[in-house]
């Protein structure tokens, strides 16, 4: 753990204000959504990043890396471990997309500045946070589906299967497009690209 993590949290709260939460493009723009993920093994960062045809759901481009990592995971500071490994990956896909779909929180984080956020900003693409825990906020009484932090919707809660999702605004987009589309590609409780970039990490560990 860092000694201090004073200055990553400053960083959230200042960076937080970066963040675009609205369309900045249309819905049936978006073609190509790209997934991606991380696994751990030891000391090594096995990142996979996939893009799939959101209407054939045929994969269009790939990649993957392999890192060193020395950062611990601290919670709500999930950056620290895991930007450098999806920045690194990212570079190496060999098809542009059009979203991004990441394995973490958006603004739904109790300073409004998500993992989904920060590769957001540093890819300046729409980006969408979908995580299987929650790590801030309450579900509305009034709103099944609405996810509450500080009295503003910040999230919302998908079920696709038994167990739910929290889908929240990484960066240029707004939060029903974000869930539309997370529903739109998902054929099982994980949408389908986020789905095979996780299974593709694991089997990089298997097979290292």
């Amino acid at each position: 753990m860092p000694l201090t993590v004073d200055h990553p949290i400053r960083l959230q709260h200042k960076m937080g204000k970066k963040v675009i939460q609205h369309d900045v493009i249309s819905y049936n723009k978006f073609r190509y959504i790209c997934g991606v993920d991380v696994a751990y093994r030891d000391d090594r960062a096995f990142a996979y990043a996939i893009v799939i045809d959101r209407y054939s759901f045929d994969i269009v481009g790939s990649a993957r890396s392999v890192l060193r990592v020395d950062q611990p995971y601290v919670p709500s500071l999930l950056f620290l471990r895991e930007l450098e490994p999806i920045s690194t990956v990212l570079t190496k896909l060999d098809h542009d997309y059009d979203v991004l779909m990441v394995d973490g929180h958006g603004v739904l984080h109790p300073r409004r500045f998500g993992l989904a956020c920060h590769v957001g900003i540093q890819i300046n693409k729409p980006t969408i946070g979908i995580a299987k825990t929650l790590l801030a906020g309450n579900i509305a009484k009034n709103d099944s589906r609405g996810i509450l932090l500080n009295g503003k919707t910040m999230g919302y809660v998908i079920n696709t299967s038994t167990k739910p999702i929290y889908v929240s605004v990484g960066h240029k987009i707004s939060l029903l497009t974000a869930a539309k589309l997370v529903k739109e590609v998902s054929k099982y409780r994980i949408p389908e690209p986020l789905r095979l970039a996780h299974m593709n990490s694991r089997r990089m560990v298997v097979e290292h």
